[in-house]
């Protein structure tokens, strides 16, 4: 029973490596340049994502300061203060990383003040 069954398996999993090397054509068509340009395109979404991990986990360690706060004011000689208050600090800090990253990408970043200063650049020497 369990050889017929191994037997089968085995027979199914050729024939879907068979059918995804028949649909797959065209992945050996790729050069460098198309390789560059998809890592490209998947690393600009990558400020979006740090972004959205930084304000979740702010808005958790916010919570979870006031609960330690919470913990302080209900029992002192337990909990101490500075607990509650390392964490609000940290979801501030966590919070605010998008917005000061966004503003140093629009003070420094690639925009067209950035291609003058390199065009300058390179007209002075």
């Amino acid at each position: 029973m369990t050889k017929s069954i191994q037997r089968k398996l085995l027979t199914l999993g050729v024939g879907l490596f068979a059918a995804t090397v028949m649909v797959a054509g065209d992945a050996h068509a790729n050069n460098f340049s198309s390789i560059g340009s998809n890592i490209i395109d998947s690393i600009s979404q990558l400020p979006s994502l740090l972004a959205g991990l930084a304000y979740m986990f702010g808005i958790l360690l916010a919570v979870l300061g006031i609960m330690k706060i919470k913990d302080h004011v209900e029992n002192p000689g337990q909990t101490p203060l500075k607990d509650g208050s390392i964490r609000l600090a940290a979801g501030g800090a966590l919070f605010a990383i998008p917005i000061v990253s966004d503003a140093m990408t629009t003070t420094i970043g690639s925009g067209a003040a950035a291609t003058t200063a390199s065009l300058n650049v390179v007209q002075f020497q």
